[in-house]
């Protein structure tokens, strides 16, 4: 009788941990699909303004690597 106890709660713990899993996949699936239409490169509405230039500056790795660390770029 113990064993069939034992038993019991371990299938308990696996329809758990089951429908769990299924559920946070599906909502994971759910999200992609929800951003996967989502235009995030059209141009933009209203007065927005181009911030980047389009010229490039020749840097040397040294001074590359300064900017990434100061800026984050």
């Amino acid at each position: 009788m113990k064993w069939f106890t034992l038993l019991f709660d371990l299938l308990k713990v696996f329809l758990l941990f089951t429908g769990c899993t299924i559920l946070f996949y599906y909502g994971i699936v759910w999200i992609n699909e929800e951003y996967n239409y989502y235009r995030r490169y059209d141009e933009p509405m209203g007065s927005a303004i181009k911030v980047s230039t389009t010229e490039r500056q020749e840097y040397n790795w040294f001074d590359r690597l300064l900017f990434f660390y100061q800026n984050g770029e």
